[in-house]
């Protein structure tokens, strides 16, 4: 498998997990974030219910009867009591508004609910004004409280809807049943109160009546079909006692036309005001248990946030740990392929090269020398061979050892490379013979370049691992002919050649032959079989 694959497959074994888990941790980070946020909206309605449910509860009913204390009794007394009564329940209107969520997550009906509520607050504010200025005299505003009262529960029906969170859901039913149930009796109580307190010809409203007991059977609807809370088991329970169950025969009896006695009348009267002190306080209570709700679900808002922090940070510090893996990984992928091209540069250097002397062998001789001829083709006339060889290298060997004969290989190599020019091809023909391809070079050029080498042959000292410095001598043999694309028969040039070293080494040995020099058959024959056949490729 080639290494690019490589790199393919290993980057996608590393990202392609992550981006599942990324993907995963998105999807989870999503889900989290739209829990946050309903916890979030659940707290802001659950601040909303218990500040609208204290408002119908309290605020609204304490400045009715201010005002009516104010209307009854003129003084500066019932003056400030009123005046402190409207200045909370304007506060606590203020942070009501104040607390709804924005429109965007409220429905239309809300949305409905709370212009109604606002037009029932102004009406309030006009009465105010009108009480202010004496025009109450005789008559009771009661009506228009009444109405900013029932829009207030109204408002508070409307948001239940909206509420994601169980619990929540759950004491928010708890309270719209008490507030319905309190403003049923309150109705009923108001009614029934001004009925019997007028003369035997007085006409008892059975629609606003009606309209109470309506409210009651809801706000225990609400109670009982939605909720098993203590609260409401003290409400039931209450309203099971004898007392209370009199008052409601007494009721019943008041909407079928009857007029009870004085006695009768004072004691409904009893139970009835026992009931709403009763009722009332269970409002406050449900509005406080709401807006204890509301601050546990803040705490698990906040909670949650942090999570979705701690699950970010988490993704985050993944992601960061994968991407550096992969370069790593990456990075060890690219040194791998570099150190593979290294490796195999140098084994095909070494499959071209002598590792003893570090020049060309007989492989990387014939793709050089093919290479240079062809280059040379149409910008030289003459390609010469010189082929040397050390003289009487076996008695080196064989006195010294092959370690000292190695060291003189090795050091006439580099006699031999530093002395040929630069551009003139050399190898390690076998053995201690030496071949040097000497390109744009007539054979007599190639006699003096040989001399030159000759001479720092025998001149050179060369110093063996014993210690010893030893000297050696070199027989060099040169042959020539015209670089022709129609003549390239490089082994005859490399026999001419052999035949010139032969005669070298017949003349006397440390000397340069240039020229063809025929050898006798049987003597060519045996330098054939010492060189191993001769150089066997044609270029």
């Amino acid at each position: 498998m080639k290494f690019e694959t490589i790199k393919r497959v290993i980057l996608a074994a590393i990202m392609l997990p992550f981006v599942f888990m990324l993907i995963e941790g998105v999807v989870v980070i999503r889900s989290s974030v739209n829990q946050y946020w309903n916890l979030e909206k659940d707290r802001q309605f659950a601040d909303v219910l218990a500040r609208g449910g204290s408002i119908a509860a309290t605020e609204i009913l304490t400045e009715i009867g201010a005002t009516r204390r104010y209307l009854a009794h003129p003084s500066s007394r019932t003056a400030i009591d009123m005046q402190q009564s409207r200045v909370t329940l304007d506060r606590e209107r203020r942070a009501f508004y104040a607390s709804l969520p924005s429109r965007d997550a409220l429905d239309e009906g809300l949305v409905g609910e709370l212009s109604i509520l606002s037009l029932a607050y102004s009406r309030i504010v006009a009465a105010r004004s009108a009480v202010d200025q004496g025009r109450y005299t005789g008559s009771d505003p009661g009506s228009i409280y009444w109405y900013a009262a029932l829009k207030q529960l109204a408002v508070v029906d409307a948001l239940s809807p909206l509420i994601s969170d169980p619990v929540l859901l759950e004491k928010s039913n708890q309270l719209m049943g008490i507030l319905l149930t309190y403003y049923g009796e309150r109705l009923i109580t108001g009614i029934g109160t001004r009925y019997l307190n007028q003369g035997a010809s007085a006409r008892l409203p059975v629609e606003l009546f009606v309209q109470g007991k309506v409210m009651l059977g809801e706000g225990m609807d609400h109670m009982v079909f939605h909720s098993s809370a203590p609260v409401v088991r003290h409400i039931v329970a209450y309203l099971g006692r004898s007392s209370q169950v009199k008052a409601d025969a007494i009721t019943d009896a008041i909407l079928a036309g009857s007029r009870p006695t004085r006695a009768v009348h004072d004691v409904w009267a009893a139970a009835q005001s026992e009931r709403m002190s009763f009722l009332q306080h269970k409002m406050i209570e449900a509005a406080q248990d709401i807006h204890e709700t509301g601050e546990n679900l803040s705490t698990r808002s906040h909670i949650h946030l942090t999570r979705i922090l701690a699950l970010c940070a988490g993704l985050l510090i993944l992601a960061t740990l994968v991407l550096l893996l992969a370069a790593k990984g990456l990075r060890l992928i690219d040194r791998l392929t570099q150190d593979r091209e290294t490796l195999v540069g140098e084994l095909r250097s070494a499959a071209q090269t002598d590792l003893l002397t570090g020049l060309y062998n007989r492989r990387g001789f014939e793709v050089a020398a093919s290479a240079l001829l062809t280059q040379a083709e149409h910008g030289s006339r003459w390609i010469s061979v010189v082929l040397f060889d050390l003289d009487h290298f076996k008695k080196i060997n064989d006195i010294h050892g092959h370690d000292a004969g190695d060291a003189v290989l090795r050091h006439v190599a580099g006699v031999a490379r530093e002395n040929f020019r630069s551009f003139d091809l050399l190898v390690r023909h076998g053995g201690e013979e030496f071949l040097a391809l000497l390109p744009d070079s007539t054979p007599d050029d190639a006699a003096i370049v040989a001399e030159r080498v000759r001479l720092a042959i025998e001149a050179a000292e060369i110093p063996l691992p014993s210690g010893d410095v030893l000297k050696v001598t070199a027989s060099f043999g040169c042959a020539g002919r015209a670089n022709e694309a129609t003549n390239r028969n490089f082994e005859d040039l490399v026999k001419r050649a052999d035949l010139a070293l032969y005669a070298a080494k017949a003349s006397g040995r440390n000397c340069v032959v240039s020229g063809p020099i025929l050898p006798p058959p049987v003597q060519e024959e045996r330098r054939k079989a010492v060189s191993g056949g001769g150089f066997d490729s044609r270029i």
